[in-house]
C-alpha cells in the first residue's frame, strides 16, 4: 500500500483505538512500576511535543488499570509492559468510548457542528458528577484530559477543585502540549512525565500502524524523517506535494539572510491554489525554523535578534491564518515570509 493515501482527510486510529506504542518504554515503565507499587499518584502530567503518542499512552495506561483493577494481581506484577489483548471487553469499550470507568475530557462541537477552540467549563465540570456518583462499573475511574492546554480558565479551575480532593481508585492522566504553561496549581498536584519526541524508525511504525501505510515506503521514510519526532507531522507531509514543499521551504530558510528571488517565484508558484496541506507544510516549515533559531546560543547574547525573531514570528502567524481564512494569494506571503526574516537575521 502506498503512503501517498495517508493524505490529512485519510482515516487515522485515535488514540483511544490505538493499542499499540512504539517508542516510549521507559515512561511506560515508570507508569507501570507506580500503579503495581499500589501508591500511584493520583494525577499525572504527560508532556511533550504535538503528535509524539503522549495521549496514546494515556489511554494504554487507562485500558490496563480498567483490565487489571487489583495492582496486587499476578497478572500485574508479573507484567512487562501496559498492553491488554485488543480483543479485551475493556479495549473494545474504550475504543467505543463506552466504558463507564472512563471520562475524556476534549474539545467537543459546537450548536453549529464545528469544533469549539477550547474545552469549556461545562465539559470539565462533568468530573464533579463522573467522580461523585456511584460508579457504573466497579473499581477504578480514570479521567483523560486531551489536551490540558485546552481548557479555558473556568474549566481549569473546575478540574482543579476535583484534583483537590481525589475520591479513592481515581486517576487522572493529563495530556499537555507545553507543560511549562499549565496552571501551576494543577502542575503541583501531578507527577510530571515527559516524553521526547520518537526517533525516525519508530514514527515510520506508529504512522504505518495508525494509517494503514506501508511501513517500506521510502516516502513514509522521508516524511519521518523531517517530523522532528512527531508522527501526526509525518501523517501530514505526506498529503498532496507537502513533504517536497516543507523540504524546499527548509532549504531556502537555511541560506537566510541570502534570498534567491526566483526560487521565491517557483516556491509561491508551488504553494498556489488552495491546498491546506501545502500551506501547512509552508507554515510548519517556518515555525519549525524559527523555533531552532530561539533555541540555539546564548540567548543573552543575541537578545535583539531573538526579540526581532519572536516579533516577525508574530507577524507571519497573523498573515498565515489571514491568507487561510481569506484564501487571499500565497506567493505574496512567501516573499514577504522570507524579506521578514532576511532582515531579522542580519
Amino acid at each position: 500500500m502506498s503512503a501517498r493515501k495517508a493524505e490529512p482527510e485519510r482515516a487515522v486510529k485515535s488514540p483511544r483505538e490505538t493499542t499499540a506504542l512504539f517508542g516510549h518504554r521507559a515512561a511506560e515503565q515508570t507508569l507501570l512500576e507506580a500503579y503495581r507499587s499500589g501508591r500511584i499518584p493520583h494525577a499525572w502530567l504527560i508532556g511533550g511535543a504535538q503528535g509524539i503518542g503522549k495521549a496514546t499512552l494515556a489511554y494504554r495506561m487507562a485500558r490496563f488499570v480498567l483490565a487489571h483493577r487489583d495492582p496486587q494481581a499476578p497478572a500485574v506484577q508479573a507484567a512487562e509492559t501496559l498492553a491488554i489483548d485488543p480483543t479485551h471487553p475493556v479495549a473494545r469499550h474504550v475504543a467505543a468510548g463506552a466504558h463507564g470507568g472512563l471520562l475524556t475530557l476534549e474539545r467537543s462541537l459546537n450548536d453549529k457542528g464545528v469544533l469549539r477552540n477550547v474545552i469549556t467549563v461545562d465539559e470539565s465540570r462533568e468530573t464533579i458528577g463522573f467522580f461523585g456518583s456511584t460508579a457504573a462499573v466497579e473499581g477504578w475511574r480514570i479521567c483523560i484530559v486531551d489536551t490540558v492546554d485546552e481548557l479555558n480558565a473556568n474549566a481549569a479551575n473546575a478540574l482543579l477543585k476535583v484534583i483537590e480532593e481525589p475520591p479513592l481508585q481515581s486517576l487522572f492522566l493529563l495530556v499537555s502540549n507545553a507543560p511549562a504553561r499549565v496552571l501551576p496549581t494543577i502542575q503541583s498536584r501531578c507527577r510530571k512525565l515527559r516524553l521526547r519526541p520518537l526517533d525516525p524508525d519508530d514514527v515510520v511504525r506508529a504512522a504505518a500502524e495508525a494509517a494503514d501505510i506501508d511501513p517500506a515506503d521510502p516516502l513514509l521514510a522521508e516524511a519521518a524523517a523531517a517530523s522532528e519526532g512527531s508522527v501526526s507531522r509525518a501523517l501530514s507531509l505526506l498529503g498532496g506535494g507537502a513533504l517536497k514543499l516543507h523540504q524546499r521551504t527548509t532549504a531556502l530558510l537555511n541560506n537566510l539572510p541570502a534570498v534567491d528571488p526566483r526560487a521565491l517565484h517557483a516556491l509561491g508558484e508551488a504553494l498556489g491554489g488552495t491546498d491546506r496541506a501545502t500551506l501547512a507544510a509552508f507554515v510548519d516549515g517556518v515555525d519549525r525554523w524559527i523555533a531552532v533559531q530561539l533555541r540555539a546560543g546564548d540567548a543573552n547574547a543575541n537578545l535583539p535578534r531573538l526579540a526581532r525573531l519572536a516579533e516577525v514570528w508574530e507577524k507571519i502567524s497573523r498573515a498565515a491564518r489571514d491568507t487561510e481564512a481569506y484564501n487571499l494569494e500565497r506567493k505574496p506571503l512567501v516573499f514577504s515570509v522570507f524579506g521578514l526574516l532576511a532582515e531579522a537575521v542580519r
